[in-house]
Protein backbone atom coordinates (compact mmCIF):
# COMPACT_ATOMS: atom_id res chain seq x y z
CA UNK A 1 0.00 0.00 0.00
CA UNK A 2 2.69 2.11 0.63
CA UNK A 3 4.65 1.61 -2.06
CA UNK A 4 1.56 2.27 -4.55
CA UNK A 5 0.97 5.72 -2.67
CA UNK A 6 4.28 6.66 -3.05
CA UNK A 7 4.10 5.84 -7.22
CA UNK A 8 1.03 8.02 -7.08
CA UNK A 9 1.76 11.10 -5.10
CA UNK A 10 5.29 11.10 -7.56
CA UNK A 11 3.58 11.41 -10.16
CA UNK A 12 0.98 13.77 -9.62
CA UNK A 13 2.28 16.25 -6.71
CA UNK A 14 4.37 18.85 -7.64
CA UNK A 15 7.69 18.25 -6.73
CA UNK A 16 11.18 19.99 -7.16
CA UNK A 17 14.56 18.64 -8.83
CA UNK A 18 15.97 15.44 -6.15
CA UNK A 19 19.37 16.44 -7.41
CA UNK A 20 19.61 20.27 -7.21
CA UNK A 21 15.97 21.74 -6.06
CA UNK A 22 14.88 23.28 -9.20
CA UNK A 23 11.37 24.00 -9.31
CA UNK A 24 8.80 21.93 -10.20
CA UNK A 25 10.57 19.10 -12.29
CA UNK A 26 11.43 15.40 -11.14
CA UNK A 27 15.15 15.85 -12.19
CA UNK A 28 16.16 18.47 -14.56
CA UNK A 29 18.14 18.33 -17.68
CA UNK A 30 21.55 19.56 -15.83
CA UNK A 31 21.42 16.44 -13.45
CA UNK A 32 20.10 14.08 -15.52
CA UNK A 33 23.15 15.00 -17.68
CA UNK A 34 24.85 13.94 -14.35
CA UNK A 35 23.20 10.47 -14.49
CA UNK A 36 23.56 9.79 -19.18
CA UNK A 37 26.49 7.96 -18.33
CA UNK A 38 28.70 9.75 -20.56
CA UNK A 39 31.40 9.00 -18.03
CA UNK A 40 30.69 5.62 -17.16
CA UNK A 41 33.74 3.50 -16.63
CA UNK A 42 36.11 1.41 -15.04
CA UNK A 43 35.84 1.01 -10.97
CA UNK A 44 38.43 -0.21 -8.36
CA UNK A 45 37.81 0.12 -5.14
CA UNK A 46 41.23 -0.03 -2.83
CA UNK A 47 41.43 -1.63 -1.01
CA UNK A 48 40.39 -4.29 -3.47
CA UNK A 49 38.52 -6.85 -1.97
CA UNK A 50 39.27 -10.56 -3.26
CA UNK A 51 36.82 -12.10 -5.54
CA UNK A 52 35.74 -8.71 -6.95
CA UNK A 53 34.38 -8.83 -10.00
CA UNK A 54 34.84 -5.99 -12.99
CA UNK A 55 32.79 -3.23 -11.68
CA UNK A 56 31.69 -0.51 -14.01
CA UNK A 57 29.99 2.41 -12.81
CA UNK A 58 27.75 5.07 -14.91
CA UNK A 59 28.88 8.37 -12.33
CA UNK A 60 31.12 9.41 -9.61
CA UNK A 61 29.02 9.53 -6.22
CA UNK A 62 28.76 12.79 -5.33
CA UNK A 63 26.58 16.28 -5.19
CA UNK A 64 23.70 15.74 -7.48
CA UNK A 65 23.96 11.87 -8.42
CA UNK A 66 24.26 11.02 -4.36
CA UNK A 67 21.62 13.37 -3.81
CA UNK A 68 18.92 11.62 -6.71
CA UNK A 69 19.95 7.93 -5.39
CA UNK A 70 19.34 8.92 -1.38
CA UNK A 71 15.84 10.23 -2.59
CA UNK A 72 14.98 6.73 -4.12
CA UNK A 73 16.70 5.00 -1.66
CA UNK A 74 15.85 6.24 1.51
CA UNK A 75 12.90 8.99 0.93
CA UNK A 76 10.92 6.90 -1.43
CA UNK A 77 11.27 9.35 -4.51
CA UNK A 78 10.32 5.88 -6.94
CA UNK A 79 9.43 7.39 -10.04
CA UNK A 80 13.16 8.57 -10.03
CA UNK A 81 13.87 4.31 -10.86
CA UNK A 82 13.73 5.35 -14.47
CA UNK A 83 16.68 7.69 -14.60
CA UNK A 84 18.77 5.88 -12.10
CA UNK A 85 17.71 2.79 -14.51
CA UNK A 86 18.84 4.59 -17.68
CA UNK A 87 21.88 5.39 -16.04
CA UNK A 88 22.59 1.61 -14.65
CA UNK A 89 21.98 0.71 -18.57
CA UNK A 90 24.78 2.63 -19.19
CA UNK A 91 27.37 1.13 -16.98
CA UNK A 92 25.97 -2.21 -17.97
CA UNK A 93 26.85 -0.94 -21.78
CA UNK A 94 30.21 0.14 -21.10
CA UNK A 95 31.26 -3.31 -20.11
CA UNK A 96 30.79 -4.75 -23.78
CA UNK A 97 27.26 -5.73 -23.99
CA UNK A 98 25.44 -4.81 -26.82
CA UNK A 99 23.37 -6.12 -30.05
CA UNK A 100 24.32 -9.27 -30.90
CA UNK A 101 26.28 -10.31 -27.18
CA UNK A 102 22.80 -12.70 -26.51
CA UNK A 103 20.47 -12.60 -23.53
CA UNK A 104 21.80 -10.44 -20.67
CA UNK A 105 20.30 -11.19 -16.91
CA UNK A 106 20.59 -8.48 -14.48
CA UNK A 107 21.16 -10.30 -11.22
CA UNK A 108 20.52 -7.42 -8.20
CA UNK A 109 21.95 -7.28 -4.90
CA UNK A 110 19.01 -8.20 -2.46
CA UNK A 111 18.67 -5.90 0.78
CA UNK A 112 17.91 -7.03 3.99
CA UNK A 113 13.79 -7.80 4.52
CA UNK A 114 13.66 -5.52 7.12
CA UNK A 115 14.96 -2.68 5.48
CA UNK A 116 12.93 -3.26 2.76
CA UNK A 117 10.04 -3.72 5.19
CA UNK A 118 11.63 0.04 6.33
CA UNK A 119 11.61 1.75 2.89
CA UNK A 120 8.97 0.50 0.99
CA UNK A 121 10.80 -1.11 -1.75
CA UNK A 122 14.05 -2.59 -2.80
CA UNK A 123 15.74 -0.14 -4.50
CA UNK A 124 18.33 -2.11 -6.70
CA UNK A 125 15.58 -4.38 -7.97
CA UNK A 126 13.52 -1.68 -9.15
CA UNK A 127 16.69 0.21 -10.61
CA UNK A 128 17.45 -3.06 -12.14
CA UNK A 129 14.07 -3.45 -13.72
CA UNK A 130 14.32 0.30 -15.36
CA UNK A 131 17.57 -0.60 -16.62
CA UNK A 132 16.34 -3.78 -18.39
CA UNK A 133 13.83 -1.67 -20.12
CA UNK A 134 16.46 0.61 -21.02
CA UNK A 135 18.50 -2.11 -22.40
CA UNK A 136 15.62 -3.53 -24.30
CA UNK A 137 15.34 -0.51 -26.11
CA UNK A 138 19.08 -0.38 -27.09
CA UNK A 139 18.54 -3.88 -28.86
CA UNK A 140 20.16 -5.51 -26.10
CA UNK A 141 17.91 -8.69 -25.11
CA UNK A 142 17.96 -8.30 -21.06
CA UNK A 143 15.65 -9.57 -18.06
CA UNK A 144 16.18 -9.18 -14.37
CA UNK A 145 16.77 -12.02 -12.47
CA UNK A 146 16.29 -11.90 -8.69
CA UNK A 147 18.72 -15.05 -7.78
CA UNK A 148 20.03 -13.53 -4.86
CA UNK A 149 19.19 -13.64 -1.10
CA UNK A 150 20.47 -13.03 2.31
CA UNK A 151 20.98 -16.68 3.44
CA UNK A 152 21.65 -15.13 7.35
CA UNK A 153 21.26 -12.19 9.02
CA UNK A 154 23.69 -9.27 8.42
CA UNK A 155 24.23 -6.36 10.56
CA UNK A 156 23.54 -2.48 8.78
CA UNK A 157 26.71 -1.65 7.02
CA UNK A 158 26.40 1.76 7.67
CA UNK A 159 29.43 3.08 9.33
CA UNK A 160 31.18 -0.28 8.94
CA UNK A 161 34.94 0.00 7.39
CA UNK A 162 35.93 -2.16 4.65
CA UNK A 163 37.47 -4.24 6.63
CA UNK A 164 34.16 -4.68 8.48
CA UNK A 165 31.78 -4.85 5.84
CA UNK A 166 33.51 -8.00 4.41
CA UNK A 167 33.50 -9.54 7.85
CA UNK A 168 29.58 -9.00 8.01
CA UNK A 169 28.82 -10.32 4.61
CA UNK A 170 30.76 -13.59 4.30
CA UNK A 171 28.77 -16.28 3.27
CA UNK A 172 25.66 -14.59 3.50
CA UNK A 173 24.81 -14.21 0.58
CA UNK A 174 23.56 -17.31 -1.74
CA UNK A 175 21.68 -18.34 -4.79
CA UNK A 176 17.78 -19.42 -5.07
CA UNK A 177 17.43 -23.13 -5.75
CA UNK A 178 15.93 -22.24 -9.08
CA UNK A 179 19.20 -19.65 -9.90
CA UNK A 180 20.48 -21.98 -12.77
CA UNK A 181 17.03 -21.71 -14.38
CA UNK A 182 16.10 -18.25 -14.13
CA UNK A 183 19.76 -17.41 -15.65
CA UNK A 184 20.06 -20.33 -17.69
CA UNK A 185 21.35 -18.89 -21.13
CA UNK A 186 22.39 -15.43 -20.47
CA UNK A 187 25.18 -13.18 -19.88
CA UNK A 188 25.04 -12.60 -15.66
CA UNK A 189 25.72 -9.13 -14.53
CA UNK A 190 25.59 -8.20 -10.99
CA UNK A 191 23.98 -4.88 -10.10
CA UNK A 192 23.68 -2.24 -7.38
CA UNK A 193 22.85 1.06 -6.97
CA UNK A 194 26.45 1.92 -5.27
CA UNK A 195 29.86 0.69 -4.72
CA UNK A 196 31.85 1.56 -2.17
CA UNK A 197 34.28 -0.82 -0.50
CA UNK A 198 33.41 -3.21 -3.01
CA UNK A 199 32.31 -5.63 0.05
CA UNK A 200 28.96 -6.36 -1.05
CA UNK A 201 29.52 -7.23 -4.41
CA UNK A 202 32.53 -9.29 -4.28
CA UNK A 203 30.20 -11.41 -1.88
CA UNK A 204 27.30 -12.18 -4.85
CA UNK A 205 30.32 -12.78 -7.27
CA UNK A 206 31.44 -15.26 -4.84
CA UNK A 207 27.45 -16.64 -4.41
CA UNK A 208 27.04 -17.00 -7.59
CA UNK A 209 30.52 -18.81 -8.72
CA UNK A 210 29.60 -21.39 -5.98
CA UNK A 211 26.38 -21.70 -7.29
CA UNK A 212 28.03 -22.55 -10.37
CA UNK A 213 26.39 -19.21 -12.40
CA UNK A 214 29.54 -18.39 -13.78
CA UNK A 215 32.03 -21.20 -14.45
CA UNK A 216 34.16 -22.15 -17.38
CA UNK A 217 37.89 -21.18 -17.94
CA UNK A 218 38.82 -17.59 -17.81
CA UNK A 219 35.02 -17.01 -16.51
CA UNK A 220 34.98 -13.63 -14.78
CA UNK A 221 31.89 -12.26 -13.38
CA UNK A 222 30.79 -8.73 -13.99
CA UNK A 223 28.87 -6.21 -12.34
CA UNK A 224 27.29 -2.68 -12.64
CA UNK A 225 26.22 0.13 -10.59
CA UNK A 226 25.05 3.45 -10.99
CA UNK A 227 27.40 5.11 -9.19
CA UNK A 228 30.86 4.92 -7.34
CA UNK A 229 33.12 7.25 -5.27
CA UNK A 230 35.18 9.68 -7.75
CA UNK A 231 38.55 8.83 -6.90
CA UNK A 232 37.68 4.49 -7.54
CA UNK A 233 36.83 5.38 -11.53
CA UNK A 234 39.82 3.76 -12.98
CA UNK A 235 40.68 6.42 -15.44
CA UNK A 236 40.53 9.19 -13.04
CA UNK A 237 43.88 7.54 -10.98
CA UNK A 238 45.67 6.87 -14.36
CA UNK A 239 45.06 10.89 -15.23
CA UNK A 240 46.66 11.52 -11.36
CA UNK A 241 49.68 9.45 -12.12
CA UNK A 242 50.45 11.77 -15.41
Amino acid sequence: MRGWWQELAGLVLPVDCAGCGAARVLVCAECRGALSGAVAGLVRPSPRPEGLPVVRAAAAYEGAVRAVLLAHKERGALPLAGVLGGALAAAVLAGGTGPGWGEVALVPVPSARRQVRARGHDPARRIALAAAVRLRRAGVPARVAPVLVLGRAVADQAGLGARQRRENLAGALVVRREGVRLTGGARIVLVDDVVTTGATLAEAARAVRVAGLVAGPGAVPRAAVVAAPADSFVRAARTAAR
